[in-house]
C-alpha cells in the first residue's frame, strides 16, 4: 500500500478545517496509508528583515528535512512549482507508485516559505494555483486533491 506523509508547519486551529480534514483522512485510509505531521511555525515579527526571513526559513525548513523518510519521494508545494490538472495529477501519483517509490511525502512550509536547500531537495514541486491561500486551507486542498486522485485512478465517480 502506497505511504504519504504530510509535513506541514503550523496548527489548525480552526476546529470546522480539522472536521474536514478528519473526514479527507478517512476517505484515504481505503487507499494509502496517511500520515500528517504537523510541526510548529516560528515566530514572524511585523517588521521583518532580509536576514531573519531567511533564518525563519532556514529553520522550519530544517525541521521539515528532519522528518522526510530517506526513501520517500519528495514533493514541496510552493507557489513556483508545476501546475496539474486532477487527472495529471493521478497519473503523476500512479507513475510515481509504480516507478519510484511506495513512500510519497509532500511538504507544506511555513508562512515564510521553504528554504532553497529543501526545495532543491525535492523531487519535484508543485503548485494549487497562483493565488495565495491560508495553509491550513493548503492542507485540506491537498487531501481532497489525493482523493480525487485516487477515486480518478480506481475508476470510481466521484471527480465527475
Amino acid at each position: 500500500m502506497l505511504h504519504i506523509d504530510v509535513v506541514c508547519v503550523g496548527k489548525i486551529k480552526e476546529q470546522y478545517l480539522r472536521d474536514a480534514i478528519q473526514e479527507y483522512r478517512k476517505r484515504l485510509s481505503k487507499y494509502c496509508s496517511l500520515t500528517i505531521i504537523e510541526l510548529p511555525d516560528e515566530p514572524v515579527p511585523n517588521h521583518l528583515s532580509e536576514k531573519l526571513s531567511e533564518n525563519i526559513k532556514q529553520s522550519e525548513s530544517n525541521n521539515i528535512l528532519s522528518h522526510i523518510r530517506k526513501d520517500s519521494y519528495l514533493i514541496c508545494l510552493d507557489l513556483k512549482g508545476k501546475q496539474y490538472t486532477s487527472e495529471e495529477f493521478s497519473q503523476k501519483l500512479d507513475n510515481i507508485a509504480l516507478n519510484n517509490s511506495s513512500n510519497i511525502t509532500f511538504v507544506i512550509g511555513g508562512t515564510l516559505g521553504m528554504s532553497k536547500e529543501l526545495l532543491n531537495k525535492a523531487n519535484e514541486q508543485i503548485c494549487f494555483s497562483k493565488m495565495t491561500f491560508p495553509h491550513q486551507l493548503i492542507r485540506l486542498f491537498l487531501l481532497e486533491q489525493l482523493f480525487r486522485a485516487f477515486k480518478i485512478s480506481n475508476h470510481e465517480t466521484y471527480h465527475r
